[in-house]
């Protein structure tokens, strides 16, 4: 739970990096950090180019663009928001002196124009409110101060609900697995990465796989849930909660990989399923795949409901398939050299 509570949007991700470095710590991985933002922990010896796990640590937020003459703050999107999604919320600012919070204000409904009422809401339309004097707003809250939603997570029976689960859950999925790795003694040398701004283009996976002369990998994120209003299994494959890891077919991932997982799972009969992503995977993948020669790449992910908002949902069991079927996988392939198609 502190590592879904840490307040660190895309390029912001110092908060989330400690909580996953501790944590790493903890076990006994080998672990540093690099100028990017990026959070490695590593385990198995060192005498070969390592297997990746790269989970993003950064969430969506809001950056301040300009402070009002009432103390009012305009705001820009860091990263995928649907502006409906802001509307009443509560905010996190990362504030010079210590954190404060605010309500992301828009024109009440009995204050439009009829014709208003019928519009859709745009970043333009809102605002943050502080409540604060102006004066201090000014002094603490320069342009460029960013921010996220304030929203604690929920236990809803086998469901957990809550902001940044796209994408600390990876984070979690991927240090999970070097753990259970570590713990087994792992002959292969592994390196989990608590990645810097996916949401904003997958950099700090580009930044992380070059450092490390990666030889294969393994991106985790999050996929479509296919049951919730909306979703078309035509398109997205069928993925109800339950149904375990996703793994994406894509013309830029590597069969062979892909294949091994679904072997991997078969043999230890973990739950998975398969959506088609017939260019790119829009993950951490994307880059990692063009580092320096290529590094050959799969894609795991985890069924999510209300994708990009402070309620995103996921079923346990899927989480923990997603961990199951990446230790199988490194155990079984990690041997593995030769990814030519």
């Amino acid at each position: 739970m502190d590592l879904l509570q840490a307040a660190a949007p895309s390029g912001f991700e110092t908060r989330a990096a400690d909580v996953w470095a501790r944590h790493a710590e903890q076990f006994g991985a080998r672990t540093h950090r690099d100028h990017f933002g990026n959070a490695y922990a590593a385990t198995g010896p060192e005498d070969a180019a390592p297997i990746v796990l790269l989970g993003h640590l950064d969430e969506i937020g809001l950056m301040v663009s300009h402070v009002g003459d009432e103390g009012l703050l305009a705001v820009r999107a860091l990263g995928g928001w649907d502006p409906q999604v802001l509307v009443g919320q509560r905010v996190r600012l990362l504030a010079d002196g210590g954190d404060l919070f605010g309500v992301v204000g828009k024109k009440a409904i009995h204050l439009m124009e009829a014709e208003e009422r019928t519009k859709a809401s745009t970043i333009k339309d809102l605002w943050v409110d502080t409540g604060l004097p102006v004066d201090e707003v000014r002094a603490r809250i320069p342009v460029g101060t960013v921010a996220v939603i304030e929203q604690p997570p929920l236990q809803l029976g086998d469901k957990l609900a809550s902001k940044a689960l796209d994408n600390r859950l990876g984070a979690f999925i991927v240090l999970e697995a070097v753990r259970v790795l570590h713990e087994r003694g792992t002959k292969h040398h592994v390196v989990a990465v608590g990645t810097a701004q996916e949401e904003i283009g997958a950099h700090g996976a580009l930044v992380a796989t070059y450092a490390l002369r990666a030889r294969a990998g393994i991106a985790v994120d999050v996929t479509h849930e296919s049951t919730q209003p909306g979703a078309d299994e035509k398109e997205l494959g069928r993925v109800p909660f339950g149904s375990g890891a996703n793994l994406a077919v894509s013309a830029m991932t590597n069969p062979g990989i892909l294949r091994d997982l679904q072997a991997a799972a078969r043999d230890e009969n973990i739950p998975f399923s398969l959506s088609a992503s017939p260019r790119a995977s829009w993950t951490d993948a994307d880059t990692a795949i063009l580092t320096r020669a290529g590094v050959p790449m799969g894609v795991v992910s985890i069924p999510l409901r209300y994708m990009h908002s402070p309620s995103e949902m996921v079923d346990v069991r899927d989480v923990q398939a997603c961990i199951d079927i990446i230790v199988a996988w490194v155990e079984r392939s990690g041997d593995r050299t030769d990814y030519t198609r």
